[in-house]
């Protein structure tokens, strides 16, 4: 089975000088997968060319000609501009031609689009982001991580269910555990919506391990964390800021003279392990779940690198089946929605639309 991928070519800081690039190289990798490069058809040929690379049976351009800059407000994107690269990307997936979309253009129209365009999956009362950020032995999956900033405890409850089929379509773990974010772990800690949410959590079929605190996601203590966008966005913003941080630290400090410099080049190998262990462009791709189809978020000043994990986020989430583990996870917890025939082995074009 062939993933098909659309892919905003003209969003983000650098536009086509990072998405081609990735394209280009994701391709080589993964054999069983197609591209439609959305934007700028003369300028994404130019750039396929640079790259030695010709439109075939796996790369198809579809035309573009208008896109949203990263300063636009939501109504121009939404309104005005209904043929960006950004929304005829996410109609590639309405349309059944695409499993899943890659951008790395402006958050905000990113979501009121895809939300517009396709519409929330029955149960699912607001899209969430999810991303992962490693931990001690892996990754942790968190959301929300800005969609939502204010939250009822059924929304919390519903984060909690797509993190959970997220991981384990993607991770292969049946019942991922799921934690809380609150500021301490006893049940009575939190305010009023995050107890609420903790006691709807507890009497769920999910695999609940309780309240968590800020550093169990580093941990690795639960599988998925959930929390507000409020929460959620601070949390991993403070993250950035303290890798960025903790990694100047360490550049400053084995620059200072020529001893640390000669222990610097010592410690190579360990400093390049610890490198990949920590680069934040190797998480790069948060997934907007609660959609009818699947829309993942590149960082937008994210390079090829970057970007090319975005685009193995997607094609990871459709060959998966992500979409169809959350409509049975939803059907399990609501008998009383509509019945479908979705398996969690098929791609949502060929069971949703």
């Amino acid at each position: 089975m062939t993933i098909r991928i659309a892919i905003d070519c003209m969003g983000g800081d650098h536009g086509l000088a990072t998405t081609v690039p990735a394209a280009v190289h994701f391709l080589v990798s993964t054999q069983d997968a197609s591209l439609l490069l959305v934007g700028n058809a003369d300028d994404i040929r130019h750039a396929l060319t640079r790259h030695h690379v010709k439109p075939d049976a796996r790369i198809e351009i579809v035309p573009a000609s208008e896109v949203v800059e990263m300063d636009d407000p939501i109504e121009v994107a939404l309104r005005r501009k209904k043929d960006s690269s950004m929304r005829v990307a996410i109609n590639m997936i309405k349309e059944g031609r695409a499993d899943t979309c890659i951008s790395a253009g402006n958050t905000g129209a990113l979501m009121a689009i895809s939300r517009y365009v396709l519409k929330t999956l029955e149960g699912i009362d607001r899209p969430a982001i999810a991303t992962v950020l490693p931990n001690q032995s892996g990754v942790t999956t968190v959301l929300d991580l800005g969609a939502n900033v204010d939250c009822e405890p059924d929304h919390l409850l519903q984060f909690a269910i797509m993190g959970s089929a997220l991981v384990a379509a993607v991770e292969g773990k049946e019942r991922p555990s799921v934690g809380l974010l609150n500021i301490g772990e006893e049940v009575i800690k939190g305010n009023e919506t995050v107890k609420q949410a903790g006691e709807l959590l507890r009497a769920s079929p999910l695999n609940f391990y309780g309240n968590v605190e800020g550093n169990d996601i580093y941990k690795g203590t639960t599988d998925v964390v959930v929390c507000d966008g409020f929460v959620g966005n601070v949390a991993l913003k403070t993250s950035e800021g303290l890798a960025q941080m903790l990694g100047g630290f360490i550049k400053e400090e084995f620059s200072r003279n020529l001893l640390t410099k000669l222990m610097a080049l010592a410690a190579l190998p360990v400093l390049k392990r610890f490198k990949k262990r920590v680069d934040h462009r190797r998480y790069n791709g948060a997934s907007l779940l609660g959609l009818r189809g699947l829309v993942i978020k590149s960082h937008g000043s994210a390079d090829a690198f970057a970007f090319e994990h975005a685009i193995k986020r997607g094609y990871d989430g459709a060959k998966n089946g992500v979409l169809g583990r959350i409509v049975l996870a939803m059907q399990q917890m609501h008998p009383e929605l509509e019945p479908s025939v979705v398996k969690p082995e098929q791609t949502f074009a060929e069971t949703i639309i």
